[in-house]
């Protein structure tokens, strides 16, 4: 039986564990979730939630690939996991992630409708991190979409405080959130037949830890 598993991923997965309960102990995450208008026990459970779904790829369609042999990620974004290779067919699966998609959208509908947020406002600040993720993010081979991390959620505090100082928090988690979902995956689309990679997740991946982290902090900084 193939070992997709390595040390690498138990020593990245302590270091998450490890960070993780340094927030909770902070209690970074239940400010941020305050900040955001949940109560610190709702909030926990959609981080869980998050990461578990993180793991849950719906499978959405299949395009045809345009390159002829599976693309090799480079090492720099190989790191600890040693992402594992599927077998290439010449054709690229599309899906949609749980914990990086449809958890995050949920969210920001019941924070958009339990914050009475303006509705060209918040389309305004979805619009401006959409742009932003989208210049900045980079299709890498054999791997997918990456960008910097803290690009999203700078931008997306900067852009609640500007728009909408009485809501900037709901509205830095909205524009962060589906900003990177629409500028870093959905306009990215047209980028994925041309990667070499049998697979491909909206809201997985590499930009799953982007959604992720880009909630969270743009949240504490609004």
């Amino acid at each position: 039986m193939k070992q997709y598993f390595s040390l690498g991923h138990l020593i990245a997965f302590i270091l998450l564990l490890g960070s993780m309960m340094m927030l909770i102990q902070l209690e970074l995450l239940s400010f941020a979730f305050v900040k955001l208008g949940l109560p610190p026990d709702t909030g926990l459970a959609i981080l869980f939630l998050s990461l578990l779904g993180s793991v849950i790829n719906i499978p959405l369609l299949r395009i045809k690939h345009g390159a002829s042999q599976p693309g090799i990620a480079p090492a720099a974004y190989r790191g600890l996991l040693k992402i594992p290779m599927r077998p290439f067919s010449g054709d690229t699966v599309i899906a949609i992630n749980m914990g990086g998609c449809l958890i995050p959208v949920s969210v920001s509908i019941y924070l958009f409708s339990s914050h009475s947020l303006n509705l060209a406002s918040t389309l305004l600040g979805i619009a401006i991190v959409s742009m932003i993720s989208y210049v900045f993010s980079r299709p890498v081979q054999g791997l997918g979409i990456a960008m910097p991390v803290l690009v999203a959620p700078i931008s997306a505090a900067l852009v609640g405080m500007l728009i909408s100082p009485e809501h900037s928090a709901p509205l830095a988690y909205i524009s962060g959130t589906l900003g990177v979902l629409i500028g870093a995956d959905l306009l990215r689309l047209k980028d994925i037949s041309h990667l070499g990679g049998p697979f491909a997740s909206i809201g997985g991946a590499g930009t799953f830890d982007g959604i992720f982290i880009t909630g969270i902090v743009a949240a504490l900084l609004a």
